[in-house]
């Protein structure tokens, strides 16, 4: 009987033979579709099962339960990650980014499984982050390992990522239209038939996946019944416009309670400060309670009181500015519990919070305009969902997603005129007010950010290392010129020496050129050392800091032929132009086809 790896083996041969690389890509994007789909219906399930025992409200009083359950939870999720995976899966969209542009769309298998556990305990005891991101993370996980079983390219990996991608959100939203768009805008996939099929497949079958579990039920039980009004223009641009503050805003309060928490060094001192933090919140905010689906349903059925639940403020909700004011609350903190729940140590998403943001504001601007005394009406369920895509467009950059997610969530076709006013508005605002997302600011840092511009995109996906050449003979400033000819010259097949010393730190250079009209004078052979003969590089690339834009970049101005490779303040070889446009010519090829 054959062994497991001989069977392996011969399985492979056999797809080789009877399967085109083309069909084989479509039949794995059906499978991860269904494996997409089946992943994000167990992170809800779980996370449901836990949220429906807490909400009988054991022992305590229903705010007074709300007060403890998140710190608990981020207990739990502190042990696990301490004794089990041993360290963070980290945020779920830019750690799939980082795979894709530095480490050819491989990702640990423990991201498979380590999200379906930590979230569901996070945001099942009342942290206020979504579901989404870790359900793409576990999905993203299993397309690449399986993508390295079965020895596909790293591009075809890529888009076996972004089907995964493609199929959570199609399974958790039902929208599998948006989810193509979402993989599109957030993966920059080129948009050509080899790839939109396989998004197209993996989002269906995902979809059906979800029905088959779920049945028809839909996360926002909701049809739109009042249509978009020619007359209500200017007012989806006032939302437009403080949808995109408000983008700006979140992205910032996300940005600065990182850096504040990042002060902290111990794990514990983060999880204690941030879970009473989150706690407090909850108590007087509870719609800020995990993901915030049930809040979004009831602002849209215009149910508004018990949309906020339990606050202090209860006896005065006969009042609208004060339900204004609680509303407007919302959308001030929400941001500010969701950042925190990351920073003290859990695991969620920032796709839903925003959404729960977004609906909050545009209601709050819809009770605004209709109780301000000037006579005018709008739809407050019509805000409340084109806030939702305004704050999506701002906040992730991807206008197109926000756009279809809410018409397909919702049925709302009939309002794409406003969501498109908004959204767009949302964009443009936040886009020049910020040149980076919460996805991508610290992919942009490291140099490890892809995108639309293909010649900035290829020098991404390029590896140092793989253009650096160490074959070269170095020198030392006290080398006799006698020395430098027997040891070096004589022996090296290049015109180039490095000079080093003792500490094999890099002081210069020496150029075959530069001893071209001494080098048969035996007279100096011991009167002149290579320090008299060395020069400095007119550049030098750092190894742990340049990024291979920086490198190109250097090459340009310096107009250099080699530039020397600094690694730990000490010399570690030569990048060649001529290397280097080659493997630019190879790669762009790669990306391009």
């Amino acid at each position: 009987m054959p062994t497991k790896s001989k069977f392996y083996k011969r399985l492979l041969i056999w797809r080789y033979k009877y399967i085109s690389e083309k069909n084989f890509v479509f039949l794995l994007s059906l499978v991860i579709g269904l494996l997409a789909g089946l992943i994000s219906v167990f992170v809800k399930n779980i996370t449901f099962a836990i949220e429906a025992v807490f909400e009988k409200g054991i022992l305590l009083s229903e705010n007074s339960i709300y007060f403890i359950l998140p710190i608990i939870g981020l207990f739990l999720v502190y042990l696990f990650v301490k004794y089990v995976s041993k360290k963070p899966s980290g945020h779920a969209i830019p750690s799939i980014l980082f795979s894709l542009s530095k480490r050819d769309g491989i990702i640990n298998k423990k991201n498979i499984y380590f999200p379906l556990i930590t979230a569901p305990i996070t945001v099942g005891f009342g942290g206020s982050v979504g579901l989404l991101g870790p359900a793409i993370l576990s999905a993203s996980a299993v397309s690449s390992n399986l993508g390295r079983l079965l020895h596909v390219d790293r591009k075809t990996r890529s888009l076996l990522i972004a089907c995964a991608a493609s199929g959570a959100i199609a399974s958790i939203f039902k929208s599998p239209i948006a989810a193509i768009i979402f993989a599109i805008e957030i993966f920059s996939l080129d948009l050509t038939f080899a790839s939109l099929l396989p998004l197209l497949i993996a989002s269906v079958s995902s979809v059906i996946t979800s029905y088959f579990f779920l049945g028809d039920s839909v996360l926002f039980n909701f049809t739109v019944s009042e249509k978009f009004a020619i007359k209500d223009t200017l007012f989806y641009i006032l939302l437009g416009i403080g949808t995109g503050v408000a983008s700006i805003y979140f992205s910032k309060i996300y940005f600065g309670i990182t850096s504040f928490f990042n002060r902290f060094k111990s794990a514990k001192h983060r999880l204690i400060i941030g879970g009473l933090a989150i706690g407090v919140m909850l108590f007087f905010i509870p719609p800020l309670y995990g993901e915030g689906f049930g809040f979004i349903n009831n602002l849209m059925l215009g149910n508004d009181i018990e949309a906020l639940g339990n606050t202090p403020f209860d006896a005065h909700l006969d009042n609208i500015w004060i339900v204004i004011g609680l509303l407007f609350g919302i959308t001030i903190f929400k941001a500010i519990a969701m950042t925190t729940t990351f920073a003290a140590g859990g695991t969620g998403g920032i796709i839903i919070p925003t959404l729960v943001m977004g609906s909050a504001l545009g209601n709050v601007v819809a009770k605004v305009i209709n109780n301000c005394g000037l006579g005018f009406s709008v739809s407050e369920a019509n805000f409340t969902l084109i806030g939702m895509a305004g704050l999506i467009a701002g906040v992730l950059h991807a206008p197109l997603t926000a756009i279809f997610l809410i018409a397909e969530i919702t049925g709302g076709y009939e309002l794409f005129v406003p969501l498109m006013i908004t959204a767009s508005m949302s964009f443009i605002i936040n886009k020049n007010g910020l040149d980076h997302t919460i996805y991508t600011k610290e992919l942009l840092e490291k140099g490890a950010l892809l995108t639309q511009d293909k010649d900035k995109s290829v020098l991404t996906l390029m590896k140092l290392d793989a253009v650096i050449e160490q074959d070269f003979i170095q020198l030392h400033p006290e080398m006799t010129l006698g020395e430098m000819l027997r040891d070096g010259v004589s022996k090296s097949s290049r015109n180039l020496f490095p000079v080093t010393d003792s500490d094999n730190i890099f002081v210069g250079i020496i150029l075959l050129d530069d001893i071209r009209t001494v080098m048969f004078d035996q007279s100096l052979y011991n009167s002149t050392t290579v320090e008299t003969f060395m020069h400095q590089a007119p550049e030098y690339i750092i190894y742990e800091k340049d990024s291979m834009q920086d490198v190109m970049q250097k090459f340009q101005d310096s107009n250099a032929w080699n530039l020397p490779v600094i690694k730990e303040n000490k010399y570690f070889g030569f990048v060649s132009k001529s290397k280097l446009l080659t493997a630019y010519r190879k790669e762009l090829i790669n990306f391009t086809t």
